[in-house]
């Protein structure tokens, strides 16, 4: 199911698009699928079509934190004059008063708007029921049931940087067909990135995803995925690929897919084609452009874990997270999201005792009340003693 098999390359196609006006993005879209194969290779009349969009928070599109409502309409209507049925959903992170805040993603972010008005079913994965699939090693997860209920899944992720996993991409874009506040026990039972990364990877073997489209006009970098800066990256991703996209979208910003611990089960097992041989780039570009100035956490710099030294150098950047008393709200997101129950916002306190460092109280705060810290005294790290 990784959509790279055999020894055809994978394509990506990269165009260029300054802006969410519906024109000039119905143009770049059809214009990428187009040198895919065209829209006939993925979708037929009377297909349902789920759109897979990022809803991380209560976030409005301007944030760059969640996949834009204008970029969800374009597909919509390209997909509704091809004669399908649109669907759009996901399930949030985060939890307000222990309950998922993904019914007001819908509204905040605009796609309960552009659902309305061009006639697309919003679908909420916490309220739509689940599906068992099997896992590797015996057990089984339970995955949203509009992915094996539409006949095609088309995952609109967003360019974002994230502190726990690197990046966020069409690969860990899957991580919200899993419904509700399981999420959280995942990430309570993987508790590194590249623990996490085996999760991912039982959720994308298990899905069929048609076909992938990036929201890359405004990406974010910095400390993502909703507190980093807004960055007009104006580009469109598309593969069917997963790990092809996500790879040439690491290359875009300096990141080799190989040095990110999130993606070693897909790479380890065979999921897709990553390496820049397999991947042939189309569109308006022949290679993945750089994008200049972006910046990326530190501690996810790949050629920098190579070396002993700069991997120390790195170290010194780790972060944990901390309360920023002035900017909190005390509206508790971070406290029912935490999956180690690790925070007291009546006292602004974090027990780093129990805390594992997944970011979840950084991800979820609109508010960006949670400041990230050095993790470690600098002298410390480098030194192995306090000086």
């Amino acid at each position: 199911m990784g959509n790279g098999s055999g020894e055809e390359k994978s394509k990506v196609a990269i165009m260029r698009c300054g802006s969410y006006d519906a024109g000039e993005l119905t143009e770049k879209i059809n214009g990428g699928v187009e040198s895919l194969g065209g829209w006939d290779a993925f979708v037929r009349p009377g297909m349902t079509a789920l759109l897979k969009v990022n809803l991380i928070s209560p976030l409005p599109p301007g944030s760059a934190a969640v996949t834009h409502c204008e970029f969800a309409r374009a597909v919509t209507r390209i997909l509704k004059d091809r004669g399908c049925e649109v669907w759009i959903g996901d399930s949030s992170g985060g939890a307000f008063g222990r309950k998922a805040q993904t019914a007001k993603c819908f509204e905040v972010s605009g796609m309960n708007k552009i659902a309305k008005e061009e006639g697309a079913i919003i679908k909420n994965f916490e309220k739509e029921g689940v599906a068992a699939v099997t896992v590797s090693g015996g057990g089984v997860m339970h995955i949203a049931k509009p992915l094996f209920d539409a006949d095609v899944v088309i995952n609109l992720p967003k360019f974002k940087t994230h502190m726990f996993t690197g990046f966020t991409g069409a690969y860990k874009n899957l991580f919200g067909c899993i419904p509700g506040l399981k999420k959280a026990e995942y990430h309570k039972t993987a508790q590194d990135p590249e623990s996490f990364g085996r999760v991912l990877y039982e959720i994308n073997r298990n899905l069929r995803i048609g076909l992938n489209i990036m929201d890359a006009v405004e990406a974010m970098d910095g400390q993502g995925p909703v507190a980093g800066r807004v960055y007009r990256a104006g580009k469109i991703m598309i593969s069917a690929d997963r790990l092809a996209l996500d790879s040439a979208a690491l290359r875009m910003i300096g990141l080799d897919i190989e040095d990110m611990p999130v993606y070693a089960a897909a790479l380890e097992n065979g999921f897709g084609k990553w390496r820049e041989s397999d991947v042939e780039i189309t569109g308006d570009f022949d290679s993945p452009p750089r994008l200049r100035g972006f910046k990326v956490p530190a501690m996810f710099l790949g050629r920098a874990r190579k070396s002993r030294i700069f991997g120390r150098l790195v170290d010194v950047l780790k972060k944990k997270p901390s309360i920023n008393i002035k900017a909190c709200k005390k509206c508790r997101v971070c406290e029912n999201s935490c999956p180690m129950k690790a925070i007291d916002i009546g006292t602004f306190t974090i027990d780093y005792t129990k805390c594992i460092n997944c970011m979840c109280c950084h991800e979820m705060c609109v508010y960006k009340a949670i400041k990230l810290v050095n993790a470690d005294p600098p002298l410390k790290v480098i030194f192995g003693r306090n000086k």
